[in-house]
């Protein structure tokens, strides 16, 4: 069963981001996703969360300057202490939150640095990072992004993080698979995700090009949400798209999905 999660960072934006757990439940949604709850009051999210009904699904670790581009650290060789401090910062919200799975950005290779010492920091920054959330019952995800939107995107293929994931030797370590990264990057989608799925703990989605929701490009989701299914997976499928107009005129995707 098709289970979907509203990415409160990109839907809703029409309206102030706290009032937008009002609007998922609104729209059918029952739980929610989003990039950083750092900006707020552990006490206000939960409060909306509850008043709500909604499960928060997931969040991501602290990212660096989000504004100023900055897409993650964990690459960073001379950012460690900075990346281990950011986890006990996640640590916090998760565990007040009940959220259970943590995203991990890992970032953009910084100028002067090598793909050899960007790999070793990833591995030793991830492992440190698993390690931490185990103790806490929280499983660490990371996910590989397309270099198309992010040039320089130190993780950008399902199967690379299958390799780190193996290099750190972590049973706490998984991807989050991202439709719309992975069809601009690989595509085969379908068998991508099947030879993965032992390591997939969440999917997000968004159509390709545009990245705008489902049935608006390429992607045929229909056939995905059936293959995905048959598969197996019973977690989440975060919503992380660019509504077309506005994010409830644009729901119109689920009832054309049989959703």
């Amino acid at each position: 069963m098709t289970k979907l999660a509203a990415n409160l960072t990109m839907l809703f934006n029409e309206v102030p981001f706290l009032d937008r757990f009002e609007a998922a439940a609104s729209a059918g949604f029952k739980a929610v996703e989003f990039l950083f709850p750092y900006p707020f009051e552990v006490k206000d999210l939960a409060s909306r969360l509850q008043d709500n009904g909604l499960e928060l699904i997931l969040h991501n670790l602290p990212a660096g300057n989000w504004e100023a581009g900055e897409r993650g650290i964990a690459c960073h060789p001379e950012r460690v202490e900075e990346f281990r401090q950011g986890v006990q910062q996640a640590l916090i919200y998760a565990k007040a939150l009940n959220v259970k799975q943590l995203n991990c950005l890992v970032g953009i290779v910084p100028p002067g640095v090598s793909q050899e010492t960007a790999h070793r920091t990833v591995v030793a920054n991830l492992k440190f990072a698993a390690d931490a959330l185990k103790a806490e019952g929280i499983r660490l995800l990371i996910e590989p992004i397309n270099t198309f939107d992010i040039p320089g995107f130190f993780l950008s293929r399902t199967s690379q993080a299958a390799r780190i994931i193996e290099e750190t030797g972590s049973d706490n370590l998984f991807i989050q698979y991202d439709i719309y990264h992975m069809q601009r990057m690989e595509g085969e989608l379908t068998a991508t995700f099947k030879a993965n799925l032992p390591l997939i703990r969440h999917v997000q989605l968004a159509d390709n090009p545009g990245r705008n929701e489902p049935g608006t490009g390429e992607i045929n989701y229909r056939f995905l949400f059936e293959q995905l299914n048959a598969a197996g997976y019973d977690g989440w499928i975060g919503c992380e798209y660019k509504p077309r107009t506005t994010t409830t005129e644009g729901l119109a995707w689920r009832a054309a999905h049989g959703l």
